[in-house]
């Protein structure tokens, strides 16, 4: 059994790069103190290290003011997921690198090591304000509590990703995300609930919520965390196992039991996983139409 935690996080105009691990450092004591051994901030929450200078205000000087600044704040992150002995998963950000723009996540390990993963489908805004680079590899991250794979918000929604990842051996999905609005919200809702009934997994779901109008790139977010599972066995029948209110700030968190989660695709009421190859024989067979 793990805890995991998925922040429902708003965006703050901090004023310094000290500030803002002041209160990442804030949020991730609060859920360690919880019990959260996996702890997962959203897409893009990143972006409040641009907020000193007004960077964030600026598309076009965002991600090369992140890329200067990210360093040093991964190494205040570091030394805070070393010092709780959690996985920390720090809010994505844009960073401007020598091959492009991508969306990074960065993974910290209780041991001081850390992992990243880049968005591997960018969305059509990325792609057309920053040019954000995709295509992976999509990692399947070792940690002393699970085998984690990040599948960043739009990346959810494609199920060639999330199965890819569980055949590499992924026990958890952890799907850090933002969304605009309402719509998009569900469509990483669906998503998410989606992986975890294919995959009889469980999937985290972190969103940004509220806004922000000083980040040009994020300032209108709506959101709800939530942790879902299949709707099997011990399971919820609904597939949700913890879901906080709409827009509404803070941790949420659920014991997510992995042995179970694993015995459901040798004796759950239905095996997903199990029948997943059925799809490859099935042929599509034309039809042709009456004259």
């Amino acid at each position: 059994m793990i805890r995991v935690a998925a922040a429902a996080y708003p965006l703050d105009p901090l004023a310094s790069e000290a500030a803002v691990v002041a209160k990442v450092t804030g949020w991730a004591e609060t859920a360690a103190r919880g019990g959260a051994e996996i702890l997962v901030f959203p897409e893009y929450a990143g972006i409040e290290l641009a907020a000193p200078g007004g960077y964030a205000a600026r598309l076009d000087r965002t991600p090369t003011v992140l890329a200067a600044r990210v360093s040093a704040h991964d190494a205040a992150l570091s030394r805070l997921a070393a010092r709780l002995g959690v996985v920390l998963v720090a809010g994505s950000l844009p960073l401007a690198l020598s091959g492009g723009v991508v969306n990074r996540a960065r993974v910290f390990l209780p041991d001081g090591q850390s992992r990243a993963q880049d968005k591997i489908v960018p969305t059509p805004w990325e792609r057309a304000v920053w040019d954000v680079q995709g295509g992976g590899p999509l990692r399947v991250i070792e940690t002393p509590f699970a085998r984690i794979a990040l599948l960043i918000c739009y990346d959810v929604e494609f199920p060639l990703l999330g199965r890819a990842a569980l055949e590499a051996g992924a026990e958890l999905l952890l799907v850090p995300a933002a969304t605009e609005r309402r719509a998009g919200q569900s469509r990483v809702r669906v998503g998410a609930m989606a992986r975890a009934l294919e995959g009889q997994c469980a999937v985290v779901h972190a969103p940004l919520i509220g806004g922000a109008p000083w980040a040009a790139a994020v300032d209108v977010n709506h959101g709800t965390a939530a942790i879902y599972t299949p709707a099997d066995g011990a399971f919820p029948e609904t597939g949700v196992l913890a879901e906080g209110q709409p827009e509404t700030p803070g941790w949420v968190m659920a014991d997510v039991d992995l042995p179970a989660l694993s015995a459901l695709r040798d004796r759950g009421e239905v095996r997903g996983v199990a029948h997943w190859p059925e799809q490859a024989s099935v042929k599509t067979v034309g039809m042709a139409l009456e004259p």
